[in-house]
């Protein structure tokens, strides 16, 4: 893709799971990024297996002054920035039970942390010729699910900023985009029971149109695609990224022909 060669990447969530394995395929595009966690480990082993071209800064999202040191690394490592990419997320939450600490601390997290780090980063995105930033959505903020309160409504908020953001944004040429993933393999899905993996496989069937689990790689090439110039007249949409899963409706994927006469 084009666009992308040299840019310079901040990657909030970067240091596990599904940020990852984005970290992993935006190194191997030619971007220089700064993995933003709070998971120290785990971020200094990927920076250290992808070398130079990635480093690790540990950002709290609930932090200003995380958020401010996280900028600043990126400033003087890389001298400059281009992209955001949006991944960290907390699912702590009780459903009905959850606390009012609780709505915020996911809150904080979810939305109001990578609020004030696009407000804060608007400095650095200025002087960008290709500035974007990626937020991520879930299905769950488009459908009711037992027992989840708080993720959602943190995920229907996200696509809302996306929305006003790119509105804002637009006159400094910034490009405010979302994606919403599907059913995600992780590695240790690899290395579980039979009948866990029974389980996974039931899910990844009934969730997606392909009946499989998606894969980071799949992600981060929808996300390297809506930064690249291929995508200079797409902002302020969600990208459904998901097999299919947000477009299936109840009946799934069973056929149902209605009766003639």
């Amino acid at each position: 893709m084009e666009g992308l060669t040299g840019k310079v990447a901040v990657v909030t969530g970067g240091a596990s799971g599904l940020g990852a394995g984005m970290v992993r395929s935006f190194v191997a595009a030619g971007l220089k990024v700064v993995v933003a966690d709070v998971l120290e480990r785990q971020g200094r082993l990927l920076a250290d297996e992808l070398g130079p071209a990635c480093i690790f800064q540990r950002t709290d999202l609930r932090s200003d002054e995380d958020l401010d040191a996280l900028l600043a690394t990126a400033q003087q490592r890389f001298a400059g920035l281009d992209f955001l990419f949006n991944v960290a997320c907390s699912y702590a939450e009780e459903g009905l039970q959850t606390s009012r600490s609780g709505w915020h601390q996911v809150f904080d997290i979810n939305l109001f942390g990578h609020a004030l780090l696009i407000q804060k980063a608007l400095p650095y995105l200025v002087h960008s010729q290709a500035a974007s930033i990626v937020n991520f959505s879930s299905a769950s903020g488009h459908i009711a699910q037992m027992g989840r309160w708080v993720y959602p409504a943190t995920k229907a908020a996200i696509e809302q900023m996306t929305r006003s953001a790119a509105l804002e944004l637009a006159d400094q040429g910034i490009r405010v985009n979302a994606i919403l993933p599907g059913l995600i393999g992780k590695p240790s899905h690899e290395y579980a029971s039979e009948e866990a993996a029974q389980r996974i496989a039931g899910l990844a069937d009934r969730f997606n149109m392909f009946s499989r689990l998606q894969t980071a790689e799949e992600v981060a090439e929808a996300a390297l695609f809506l930064c690249s110039s291929h995508a200079r007249f797409i902002t302020g949409a969600c990208l459904a990224v998901d097999g299919g899963y947000t477009a299936l409706g109840p009946q799934g994927k069973e056929r149902h022909v209605p009766r003639r006469g």
